[in-house]
């Protein structure tokens, strides 16, 4: 009986398939099956309004589907749209120095800092967010009916792209 092959694992950025865990790849997988409406494999501007149909945003411009359709180098197939998400999450800081930079506002360690507090830290120090900057976080993730922000839920949404059940 001849040994089997180990299967190579490849490194580095070369196959786009190596930058993601299977489970996300299964996830990206189910998000693209989704938004090929039509099924033949690709996303096209028909695709794209369909999905924002679906969502209940009927009016869509025409410029804004084809500026998506322009991030891609050509036809959006599902390695291309692997492709385009691993460039937009490249530089995204891990999941472990997110939580470091939280927790230097947190010295009691709650896993959470009163909105307000990080607000103002985030205005008035470093690189300031404006006004506009600190509503859409807090839009995208409100602070809790206490006033307290879930730093530890953030980071996870922010490196992993969903909610922690």
């Amino acid at each position: 009986m001849a040994p089997k092959k180990a299967k190579k694992r490849v490194e580095g950025g070369s196959n786009v398939f190596s930058m993601f865990e299977q489970t996300q790849i299964q996830e990206f997988k189910e998000a693209f099956t989704i938004m090929d409406q039509n099924r033949d494999g690709f996303i096209d501007k028909a695709d794209l309004r369909d999905t924002f149909a679906a969502l209940g945003r009927l009016n869509v411009k025409n410029e804004e589907l084809e500026d998506m359709v322009k991030e891609a180098p050509g036809p959006i197939n599902f390695t291309v749209f692997l492709t385009m998400f691993g460039e937009k999450l490249k530089g995204t800081d891990p999941e472990e120095t997110l939580l470091n930079a939280f927790k230097i506002f947190d010295p009691e360690g709650k896993g959470h800092i009163k909105a307000d507090y990080i607000k103002e830290m985030l205005m008035t120090q470093a690189d300031r967010f404006s006004q506009e900057e600190i509503n859409q976080m807090f839009a995208a993730f409100p602070p809790d009916v206490s006033g307290n922000l879930d730093y530890k839920n953030l980071c996870y949404v922010i490196t992993h792209g969903e909610e922690k059940d």
